[in-house]
């Protein structure tokens, strides 16, 4: 079974951006060491068409194959005219307002998206899902989430869209490791407690 894996950035409390998504305050704390680490242990979380210019499009996927995102975090490509950005992954979207890809790479998920995602978690292979968010999609699979992966940033919003848009839950995590950045950044990695 491979192992579906909520992979995101979020403020010290909690927050994936301020209350309409919006995240980019966190980019100033992507520097060298940090760049470095997400490189080395996660280069199919960069984005195609970001690491083309940096000529990293040869590096290895090492994690994931297959990354399933919400609409919010597509529209975020779509804005720049992007509509594979992550040609280098198997690309599914979960929208009930995208009626049709703009792109032949990127499949809606429309319907059913825990069972679709129990589907992709079900396939043969060493690689496993990525989680790219967003918020509410998060809470949707909540269940099916087998890893957090957790770049805490050195900020407080105070207000904005949580980690997780669901109903109260308790769902329990272990704690798996713990890297700190020079430049504050924390990389937590939590194993779901099945």
């Amino acid at each position: 079974m491979r192992k579906l894996t909520y992979f995101i950035a979020c403020s010290i409390d909690g927050f994936i951006g301020d209350p309409e998504g919006d995240a980019s305050s966190m980019l100033a704390f992507v520097d060298e060491e940090f760049f470095g680490f997400l490189k080395a242990e996660y280069p199919e979380t960069l984005p195609t068409h970001g690491r083309r210019p940096l000529g990293l499009d040869d590096l290895p996927n090492k994690r994931f194959d297959t990354i399933v995102q919400g609409r919010a975090s597509y529209d975020i490509a779509l804005k720049e005219g992007v509509t594979s950005p992550y040609a280098h992954l198997r690309q599914y979207v979960a929208s009930r307002t995208l009626t049709e890809s703009p792109d032949p790479d990127v499949e809606i998920i429309a319907e059913d998206l825990v069972d679709r995602v129990r589907a992709l978690k079900a396939e043969d292979g060493e690689l496993g899902v990525y989680l790219c968010g967003g918020s509410r999609l998060a809470g949707e699979l909540l269940g099916e989430i087998d890893e957090l992966v957790i770049k805490t940033y050195p900020q407080v919003y105070g207000s904005g869209m949580p980690m997780f848009g669901a109903g109260f839950s308790v769902t329990d995590f272990a704690l798996e490791s713990v890297r700190v950045f020079t430049n504050g950044v924390l990389v937590r990695t939590y194993a779901r407690k099945r």
